[in-house]
C-alpha cells in the first residue's frame, strides 16, 4: 500500500464520519416538532417546551457551524501538509524525540485550543446564557480554562514523555509498558478523582447533619451500602444543571451531589436517584468499565505497536521523517473506524446498565420518586423528549426519558 493510497483513505475516513454524523443529526431534528408522549404530558407546559424547542435548534444549528469548521481546518491541514510545518518546527526547538514529540503536541493543542476558544465563549456566554443555564463569569471562564490547559500540560505532557520513552528503550514491546502505565493512572483515577482534581474547579463540602442526610443513610443501611463520604458540589457556580455522581470504591467511595439537584428535587426524589447510582454500585458497573476501558486500552496500543514505526503512515501525513508522535496522528486518525463501533457498543451496555440501577432503585426505595425526579431533572435542562431511535443508538449513553419511565411504570 502507498503513502498516497493511506493518505486518501485517511481522507474517506474523515469525511464519512462528518457525512454519516450529520444525517444522524439532520434526522434527529426532523423530530424537535414532535408532540410530547401522553407518558411525558406533565414534564413541560406549552411555554416550556417551545423553549426547549428552541434550545435544541440552536445548539443543532451551533453544532453544524463547530463540526463543519473543524472539518475544513483538519482538511486543510491533511492537504496542505501542515503536520509536516509542526513537526519541522518542533524539530527546530526540541533535540531528544521526548522533547520534539511533547512540542509537537503542544504545539497541536495550543492551536486547537486557541482556534475552538471563540466556540466555547460564545456557547457559554451566548446559548446558555440565552436560555438560563450559565452561571459561569468570565473571570472564572479563564480561570477554568488555565486550570485545565495546566493540568493537560502537566499529567499529559508526563505521561506523553515517560511513553515515548518506553519506545525508545523497547521499541515494539513498548505497549505493554504504557498499558501498565495508563491502567495504573485510571485506577488512580477512578480513586482519588475527586478528592484531589475536582478541589481545583470546585468546592466540596460534606453533606450537613439534618433530615436529607438521616434518610440517605436510613436507605443506605437498608440496602447494605457502607456510605462514609457524601458532599456537596457547588455547581451553581457554573450552571443552572443538576447532577449526582458516585466515585471511588472500597474505602475511598463516595457520593456528590450538587447543589442544584439538592434545590430543584425534593428529599426523596434525592434519595431516588442516589439509590440509582448505589444501583450501579451494587451491580459492579463501576469495576466492569475499568476493566473493559483497560483492555480496550490495552487492545489499541498492541496495534498501535504494529504500526507506529511505518513509514507509510508518516509519508501519508506528508511527513518525511518517521518518528513515534508522527506516527501517533496517522494511527489515530485510521483507528477512528473502530474507535466508532467500541463507542457504539459501550453506549449500549451504559443504556442497559441505567436500566438495571433504574430497577434497582425502583425496589429498593420508591420508583414514584425516581419517576418524578427523572422528569424535573429533565425539564430543568431543556432535555430532547422525542429524539429520533437513530440518534440515541449512535450518541446516547442513557435511555431516552420515556424509555425509562416505560420500564419504570410497568
Amino acid at each position: 500500500m502507498t503513502p498516497n493510497t493511506v493518505f486518501y483513505i485517511i481522507i474517506g475516513i474523515v469525511i464519512f464520519n462528518f457525512v454519516s454524523n450529520k444525517v444522524i443529526a439532520f434526522i434527529n431534528a426532523k423530530h424537535f416538532k414532535d408532540e410530547i408522549p401522553m407518558e411525558l404530558q406533565d414534564v413541560y407546559n406549552q411555554s416550556d417546551y417551545t423553549n426547549s424547542q428552541a434550545y435544541k435548534r440552536v445548539n443543532y444549528n451551533f453544532s453544524n457551524i463547530t463540526s463543519t469548521f473543524s472539518l475544513l481546518v483538519t482538511l486543510a491541514v491533511l492537504f496542505l501538509d501542515g503536520f509536516e510545518y509542526v513537526d519541522h518546527f518542533a524539530r527546530a526547538y526540541g533535540s531528544t524525540p521526548i522533547s520534539i514529540g511533547l512540542f509537537f503536541f503542544g504545539i497541536i493543542f495550543v492551536v486547537s485550543e486557541v482556534l475552538m476558544l471563540p466556540f466555547a465563549y460564545y456557547k457559554t456566554f451566548v446559548i446558555e446564557t440565552k436560555f438560563g443555564f450559565n452561571k459561569t463569569t468570565k473571570k472564572l471562564f479563564v480561570i477554568d480554562k488555565i486550570k485545565s490547559w495546566a493540568l493537560t500540560f502537566i499529567v499529559g505532557g508526563i505521561l506523553l514523555a515517560l511513553v515515548i520513552w518506553f519506545y525508545q528503550l523497547t521499541t515494539t514491546l513498548f505497549w505493554l509498558y504504557a498499558w501498565g502505565l495508563i491502567t495504573l493512572v485510571s485506577l488512580i483515577t477512578n480513586l482519588f478523582y475527586s478528592k484531589f482534581i475536582v478541589p481545583l474547579f470546585n468546592k466540596q463540602t460534606p453533606l450537613k447533619d439534618g433530615n436529607l442526610k438521616h434518610k440517605i443513610l436510613v436507605y443506605a443501611k437498608t440496602v447494605g451500602f457502607t456510605l462514609d463520604h457524601i458532599f456537596v458540589i457547588n455547581g451553581s457556580k457554573r450552571s443552572t444543571k443538576a447532577n449526582a455522581y458516585f466515585s471511588g470504591f472500597g474505602k475511598q467511595k463516595r457520593i456528590t451531589l450538587y447543589d442544584t439537584l439538592i434545590n430543584d428535587l425534593d428529599e426523596d426524589e434525592i434519595v431516588a436517584v442516589l439509590a440509582h447510582e448505589v444501583g450501579h454500585y451494587k451491580h459492579k458497573h463501576i469495576i466492569f468499565n475499568l476493566i473493559t476501558s483497560v483492555l480496550l486500552t490495552g487492545c489499541t496500543l498492541y496495534l498501535l505497536s504494529l504500526l507506529i514505526s511505518n513509514p507509510i503512515l508518516a509519508n501519508a501525513l506528508g511527513v518525511t521523517t518517521v518518528s513515534f508522535h508522527i506516527g501517533i496522528v496517522a494511527f489515530g486518525l485510521l483507528y477512528t473506524p473502530i474507535s466508532e463501533i467500541t463507542g457504539l457498543i459501550m453506549n449500549y451496555v451504559s443504556r442497559k446498565f441505567e436500566y438495571q440501577a433504574d430497577h434497582f432503585a425502583k425496589t429498593s426505595y420508591k420508583p414514584e420518586a425516581l419517576v418524578s425526579a427523572l422528569k424535573k431533572l429533565s425539564k430543568n435542562s431543556l432535555s430532547n423528549l422525542t429524539p429520533h431511535p437513530a440518534y440515541v443508538f449512535m450518541h446516547y449513553s442513557h435511555p431516552t426519558l420515556l424509555q425509562r419511565i416505560s420500564k419504570l411504570n410497568k
